[in-house]
């Protein structure tokens, strides 16, 4: 909301009630991104705009290169590793100088290459791409880009569907196991990026192979913006970091035939049992 108190709020929230491992905000410049025409035009939900044209709200929101080192510090202070979604080279450029250990190409972004090269020569950390709104030829040319640059590796690729919020139906899950069968072992990663409500189907998105979880995040699903209605709040947050953790622990064999756990019970429970 380009407010930093609430930024710093909400990382504090993040970090010490949901116990999150990573707290990523965005960045872009505006005037690179949009238009002449996109950044006059009218937000499209007036309601929701914090400015009197598109590009004005977009403006409005934005945090500049120092504030983001004030929140990279802070994440650091409260014990959580700090990250951006880059939308543009300008921004990449900018957020790459702090040296974060991830950074985030949206799904809008994932076709511009102009990015995607200057990210694959200059920034040596991990590189999560997300691929909604995004063809099976057009992840292959992704993939192949970054393997191309020596940096599949660092590659970490999240099933997503672009919509906010996303109805059940449109989450497609499935396409966890097709990006696992596909590009798993040539990728570091398979992750799930979400815009549904509740947190039961990225429990259904651990069981099928996803390893990276990212969602939206507020304070109050009622405020002003568009993001709110599609984010969890602090609860939510906490309960979905405690069963991702919780459940991934339970993704398992049994080691043994039976377990030390159940051999007691076996001695005083099993009938009809020749030990």
């Amino acid at each position: 909301m380009g407010k930093m108190d609430i930024a710093h709020e909400m990382i504090k929230m993040a970090a010490q009630f949901c116990k999150v491992d990573i707290i990523k905000f965005q960045k872009r410049t505006n005037r690179e991104l949009l238009t002449p025409e996109e950044y006059q035009a009218p937000h499209p939900n007036p309601a929701n705009s914090y400015g009197a044209t598109y590009g004005e709200h977009r403006d409005y929101l934005e945090f500049d290169v120092d504030q983001h080192r004030q929140l990279k510090a802070w994440c650091e202070e409260w014990g959580c590793e700090y990250s951006t979604s880059v939308w543009d080279l300008t921004a990449a450029k900018e957020i790459a100088q702090l040296k974060p250990r991830i950074l985030k190409i949206p799904s809008a972004c994932n076709l511009d290459f102009e990015l995607l090269e200057w990210l694959a020569t200059n920034y040596g950390g991990e590189l999560h791409v997300s691929l909604g709104m995004t063809t099976p030829a057009e992840e292959q040319r992704i993939v192949s880009f970054f393997e191309d640059k020596g940096r599949s590796q660092d590659l970490v690729l999240y099933a997503c569907t672009s919509g906010y919020p996303v109805p059940f139906e449109d989450i497609c899950l499935y396409q966890i196991k097709h990006l696992v069968e596909n590009f798993g072992h040539r990728v570091r990663g398979i992750g799930f990026s979400g815009h549904h409500l509740g947190i039961a189907a990225d429990i259904a998105a651990l069981a099928l192979g996803a390893r990276y979880f990212e969602r939206h995040f507020t304070l109050d699903r009622t405020w002003k913006g568009t993001d709110h209605a599609a984010s969890l709040e602090p609860d939510g947050m906490r309960r979905l970091a405690r069963d991702l953790r919780n459940v991934s622990k339970s993704l398992s064999y049994k080691s043994q035939d039976v377990l030390p756990i159940e051999a007691v019970q076996r001695r005083k429970l099993k009938r009809k049992v020749n030990d």
